[in-house]
């Protein structure tokens, strides 16, 4: 099948092709132009260009029925009603959005412009009466909860049933405050792989299966992909299939499944080697944000002349508030990781680069921090 060229920037263009692709008779490309040889097996609905947390390039291929059994499984554990739809319609949470509320029967809140409260108010406005529910990105919740002093955004954010958030991993001190201004959060877990998240708050949705092997979570379901668009080696490698037949999406991450609770550590290639010992950027990472100040910040690797490796800190704020704010973080990580994994320095900018997605740009952060 002919994949169907649809600028996933424009919510309303893919909202409006969302029915053909659903049925099979029209796949979407979203965020890539479709060559002649881009040809797609029957039944699929969509594939989406994505770098994930890697960097590398990769067109994954998503079936209507891997749509539809996500967007299901999504109802089933939180409920079905009106979206709001925050996120870029050419990434797989935005993707879901639109998805589940046609599922529902329902039409999607539309944010105006760029994000920001006012627009998010907006939109939460002419949701109408029923069950509410939105997805966005940790960064997202962080500029909602800032500005929860406003007493229209507080009630926006308060007024859904569920706020899924994904992407990243959550700041506990984010949830926190979140949760003060009555937001209902959800922690999800998943990849364009997964046809977004399959995780909610530690457990699997049905029909998903979780393991760990050799500290590499995979997961299986009816939401899995069919695999890469012109990429069989990558393909195989993602997704393996066990002895007793059961396709399986190798994640990349690293984390444990205990009592059907999957805790993810972080990114199995996400490790530095500092004076000979590994260092897990994400750990170091997940204590940074658990510092007042610095719940938005970024971990990169950064050359070192005395360790080889070491990591910066990258966060937005006032450059007169850097060096207290490594102070701080440094000893957090001293703490919970320990002391070989303390970040060297500090760079605060004005605004972290962001991707479209919503999530931090972590290439072009790591090159400002190697650049200073």
């Amino acid at each position: 099948m002919r994949l169907r060229g649809t600028d996933g920037a424009d919510p309303i263009a893919v909202q409006a092709a969302l029915p053909a692709a659903l049925d099979g008779t029209a796949p979407l490309a979203l965020g890539f132009e479709p060559g002649p040889d881009d040809v797609v097996p029957e039944g699929t609905a969509a594939v989406i260009a994505t770098s994930g947390s890697t960097g590398v390039p990769k067109r994954v291929v998503l079936s209507a029925a891997a749509l539809r059994a996500s967007a299901a499984a999504t109802a089933e554990r939180i409920g079905s009603g009106r979206w709001t739809l925050a996120l870029s319609a050419g990434y797989v949470a935005g993707l879901q959005v639109l998805v589940r509320a046609h599922l529902a029967g329902t039409e999607p809140a539309l944010l105006e412009g760029r994000f920001a409260p006012g627009a998010f108010v907006a939109a939460t406005r002419g949701l109408g009466a029923g069950p509410r529910y939105t997805s966005l990105v940790p960064a997202q919740l962080a500029t909602l909860v800032d500005a929860a002093d406003e007493r229209e955004v507080r009630a926006a954010l308060a007024s859904y049933d569920a706020v899924l958030i994904g992407g990243q991993a959550l700041p506990p001190v984010l949830r926190e405050r979140a949760a003060e201004v009555g937001a209902r959060i959800v922690r999800t877990y998943g990849s364009s792989e997964t046809a977004g998240g399959c995780v909610y708050d530690g457990a699997p949705l049905d029909g998903v299966r979780a393991e760990a092997v050799d500290g590499e979570i995979r997961l299986t379901g009816p939401m899995l992909a069919d695999g890469y668009l012109g990429d069989p080696g990558l393909t195989a490698r993602a997704f393996a299939v066990d002895a007793d037949g059961v396709r399986w999406y190798r994640t990349g991450d690293a984390g444990t499944v205990a009592d059907g609770r999957v805790a993810v550590i972080g990114r199995l290639d996400n490790v530095i080697v500092s004076g000979g010992i590994n260092v897990s950027l994400d750990r170091v990472e997940r204590a940074v944000r658990s510092v007042p100040g610095l719940e938005g910040a970024v971990v990169v690797a950064v050359d070192d002349e005395r360790w080889g490796q070491g990591s910066a800190i990258v966060a937005a704020g006032p450059e007169t508030e850097g060096e207290a704010l490594l102070a701080a973080a440094r000893d957090r990580v001293a703490a919970e990781v320990g002391t070989v994994a303390r970040p060297s320095r500090i760079l605060m900018l004005a605004e972290v680069p962001l991707l479209t997605s919503g999530k931090p740009d972590r290439r072009a952060i790591a090159a400002l921090a190697n650049a200073r």
